[in-house]
């Protein structure tokens, strides 16, 4: 008797497995060629504060390009010193004008 008992709460839970299994996200449900992201299950179909979300303020997103910007102007002095002198200086307030 115990091992039956046994035997039908295992094959309850299987089929209940198999029934999650079932209705699992498999990324297969396309909406164009290529296009085949969808949520998985249970999360809404588009997340605030993504790049669709027009609560972002454009000063705030134009941060990064304006760092990346500097970035670039200093490591192009730091190039530009080093092709001349030979030596690497780091810090560009060093670099003689």
């Amino acid at each position: 008797m115990h091992h039956t008992i046994f035997a039908c709460g295992a094959a309850a839970l299987f089929s209940l497995s198999m029934t999650a299994a079932a209705s699992a996200y498999d990324g297969q449900h396309c909406k164009a060629p290529g296009n085949c992201w969808e949520p998985h299950p249970g999360y809404p179909e588009k997340i605030a504060g993504s790049k669709y979300d027009p609560k972002h303020d454009p000063k705030e997103i134009a941060k990064q390009a304006d760092s990346e910007r500097q970035m670039e102007e200093r490591n192009k002095k730091r190039v530009d010193y080093f092709k001349k002198s030979g030596k690497f200086v780091y810090d560009v307030a060093k670099i003689p004008e």
